[in-house]
């Protein structure tokens, strides 16, 4: 801030009035705090009366672009400890709750015997201070069934236990892989793929054996991948030319 031209408060008026040029730029706020204290003390603010502590206190609120409020507390600030110094911002925090011991204890037991019943799991804690002498299970074995199971839906315990489930598979009987049973009828048949191999790394053919279980009347087709839309046109076609109806087909 280069406003050393001002040295009197009828300066400091004219600047306010617009009458004096005066070169300023963005501070800083260690700047601004810098500057408020060195104004202070060049006018020596504290020795005005109140119209000119006035003036000054709207110069200092121009330049900085502070509130009055915010000028006046910058003012009773210095005058108290002598310096300005930027007040650091603390977010506010909520004081920490520590998870009481019994939940820990509870939840270590819960996944040490795979989460039992209520009545279960409070018989094994009364057995670990009463049988096995832990003073530790002391408080949390003479609670009710009902706490307990209030403690286990607690946000303290579900941050400490976790309990997962394995997926299950699906049964779905889309098809199934078994002999043929034809009581002495054509039309079962027995589809069997074989893989013609590779060479000179050409991807070779598969050959689709389609056998009548009774008459072992044989159809052999090709394909050149192992995919529903390879098979599904040549199994179709492979079916019509059996000269008899077809009962079954099983790969």
């Amino acid at each position: 801030m280069n406003d050393g031209q001002l040295q009197t408060i009828e300066q400091v008026r004219g600047f306010l009035e617009g009458s004096e040029v005066v070169e300023f730029s963005g501070l800083t706020t260690t700047e601004k705090y810098y500057w408020v204290k060195e104004v202070l003390i060049r006018f020596r603010y504290y020795m005005r009366k109140r119209g000119k502590k006035g003036v000054l206190r709207q110069y200092i609120g121009k330049v900085t672009g502070y509130s009055r409020a915010q000028v006046s507390r910058l003012i009773a600030e210095y005058k108290r400890t002598g310096r300005l110094k930027r007040t650091e911002y603390r977010r506010h925090r909520f004081p920490r709750k520590d998870i009481p011991p019994g939940v820990g204890l509870l939840a270590r037991t819960d996944e040490l015997h795979g989460w039992l019943s209520g009545p279960a799991t409070k018989k094994i804690m009364e057995r670990e201070h009463a049988v096995y002498g832990r003073a530790e299970f002391g408080n949390i074995s003479r609670i009710s069934v009902a706490h307990l199971y209030n403690l286990r839906r607690s946000n303290a315990y579900r941050n400490i236990a976790r309990r997962y489930t394995k997926t299950k598979p699906v049964v779905s009987r889309i098809g199934e892989r078994a002999r043929p049973d034809p009581e002495g009828q054509p039309g079962y048949i027995r589809i069997d793929t074989v893989h013609q191999g590779d060479f000179n790394d050409q991807k070779g053919v598969y050959h689709i054996n389609a056998v009548d279980e009774v008459t072992q009347w044989e159809i052999i087709a090709s394909v050149g991948r192992i995919s529903e839309a390879y098979l599904a046109p040549v199994l179709e076609s492979m079916l019509v030319e059996f000269p008899f109806v077809i009962r079954e087909f099983h790969l």
